[in-house]
């Protein structure tokens, strides 16, 4: 019957509100990551990016990451490094400070995220001119 009238989300509402550390920081996440959750944190990376995971949610929604808080809204799959990438996309169940068998070589470069969109990102250098040149107003009133 709880079920039936929605009691049991009021429930779990007020159990969110209570994780999360009240309403103001229940408010925060939900502004920041467009839905409030809460369930146990797995783990940390180096950057300081959080990993939780809630069975009681559907497979495929009940592993999520909250992304350091430096980065306010400017933040994106690949700032996940390949080390939690396995454990987020259910490759694997164990989180990489539990998993014994993962090989550390020293040729293997650090994480980096993607650039492309931002004023950092790669623009190579080009030595051809251009085929069609742009419009200059003043050179053409110069005339």
């Amino acid at each position: 019957m709880a079920r039936y009238f929605g009691i049991d989300k009021i429930g779990k509402l007020f159990s969110y509100i209570q994780q999360n550390g009240g309403i103001r920081n229940t408010l925060w996440k939900m502004y920041r990551m467009d839905e409030g959750k809460a369930g146990t944190l797995i783990g940390t990376d180096k950057y300081g990016n959080k990993y939780y995971e809630d069975p009681t949610q559907f497979y495929g929604r009940n592993r999520w990451v909250e992304y350091v808080e430096h980065r306010n809204l400017e933040y994106d799959g690949s700032q996940i490094p390949a080390e939690w990438f396995g454990w987020m996309h259910y490759k694997t169940d164990l989180p990489p400070h539990r998993d014994g068998n993962r090989k550390h070589y020293k040729w293997m470069a650090d994480h980096s995220e993607n650039l492309s969109g931002t004023t950092d990102s790669y623009m190579p250098y080009s030595t051809t001119r251009p085929k069609v040149e742009a419009w200059d107003p003043k050179k053409s009133t110069a005339q």
